[in-house]
């Protein structure tokens, strides 16, 4: 049988007057999460050279793409995907079912010998890990939301299609800070057989699921309706050391209905949270936004070239597209 080297990646970041499924009170999060998805398919995040060839010059197969099928075998993980292609490989080719930009099609993958080795020249992942700050839960039908915006694969630049996934205990171990130009990060260790939830989908709304285990009772806040926002004071929760939720505050400079994720402009004021980050980082992602005591939205994005300055997605849009 001839051998198949495959090079693996690793990572390591509404109107009002109508009727919704949500619930008008949820439990508030705050809490740093582990995250682990598997895609649906093998995606293809680079190309390297063997004896001096790039797989890269052949059109057939892109950055971007996600592998299906080898001949008429599925694959969903490296392993398989080296296995189906060392049955199937005939004359130096295998037939590859790939899907692109949504669209299914068939390729002919060619694959180069070096050392009695044949190497596909892809470099391939089937799964991301990374963390981020839990939103919400929905009392009543356990569905969670987090992040507030879309996990993409930072070599392809492509969002991760979710096959399966968990989110997972994650304790925050330090800060790497912010600087304008250079935005920061949290660091933190993983439980990842301590699951929390189980994930449906990634959208550019967020990260949703199925929360499987017990929740804080305790954090019950009101969902506040877009137009009652106003400009001014409000609060972030969010993890900056173990495990702790604290609540640090920010002020609100520009409301925006219109743009899809983009609702919130504000600031950070509070002190203690600029002096340990120096700004918005890296995981603050999807922390909770409150003003008058209601949850109105979560951080999404910060503004690179000034990173006390960030974005934030209204709640009812993760809560609408959660129920979805």
């Amino acid at each position: 049988m001839k051998k198949i080297k495959i090079v693996v990646m690793t990572l390591l970041l509404l109107i009002p007057n109508i009727v919704f499924a949500y619930s008008d009170k949820i439990i508030v999060g705050g809490d740093n999460i582990g995250i682990n998805i598997q895609s649906d398919g093998i995606l293809v995040v680079g190309f390297y050279k063997v004896n001096g060839r790039d797989i890269k010059s052949n059109p057939s197969i892109q950055v971007g793409d996600y592998i299906k099928k080898v001949k008429d075998t599925e694959v969903n993980t490296i392993n398989e995907l080296t296995n189906a292609i060392e049955r199937n490989l005939e004359n130096g080719e295998v037939t590859l079912t790939i899907n692109r930009e949504g669209k299914e099609m068939t390729s002919v993958l060619s694959l180069i010998e070096q050392d009695k080795v044949f190497k596909t020249g892809l470099f391939v992942k089937d799964s991301i890990t990374g963390i981020g700050t839990l939103t919400y839960i929905d009392p009543e039908t356990k569905i969670f939301g987090s992040l507030g915006h879309e996990i993409i694969e930072a070599n392809a630049n492509k969002r991760v299609e979710v096959k399966t996934g968990t989110i997972f205990n994650s304790t925050i171990t330090g800060i790497n800070k912010s600087s304008d130009g250079d935005p920061g990060e949290k660091k933190a260790s993983f439980k990842t057989t301590d699951i929390y939830g189980t994930i449906r989908k990634n959208t550019q709304y967020g990260l949703f699921g199925d929360y499987t285990t017990n929740f804080p009772d305790n954090r019950v806040m009101e969902v506040a309706n877009p137009k009652d926002i106003k400009a001014g004071k409000a609060t972030i929760l969010t993890v900056l050391d173990g495990k702790e939720v604290k609540e640090y505050e920010i002020n609100i400079t520009k409301i925006n209905e219109y743009n899809k994720i983009k609702n919130l402009y504000f600031e950070i004021t509070d002190q203690e949270l600029l002096d340990k980050t120096g700004g918005i980082v890296q995981g603050m992602s999807g922390s909770p936004i409150i003003q008058n005591d209601k949850i109105i939205g979560a951080v999404t994005h910060v503004i690179v070239d000034n990173v006390k300055t960030g974005y934030g997605i209204f709640i009812t849009t993760m809560l609408t597209e959660g129920e979805n």
